[in-house]
């Protein structure tokens, strides 16, 4: 049964990503993959800001 906050797309590098068995990883191996999903949050973060930025300053010239 799949979320509801899951990926839509079958194929979605997210949705793969969800479903992988954590159980053969080693610590070390989720502590890597901790690092790696809180620097891609990190990354999408950045992206909302800036578009919520760039919308902002666009909403502002057409006023």
């Amino acid at each position: 049964m799949e979320s509801d906050d899951a990926p839509t797309r079958s194929n979605d590098a997210l949705a793969a990503l969800v479903r992988q068995d954590l159980d053969p990883l080693s610590l070390a191996e989720l502590e890597a993959r901790i690092a790696a999903l809180e620097g891609e949050i990190a990354r999408v973060r950045r992206k909302i800001e800036h578009a919520v930025n760039h919308r902002a300053s666009a909403d502002a010239l057409f006023r």
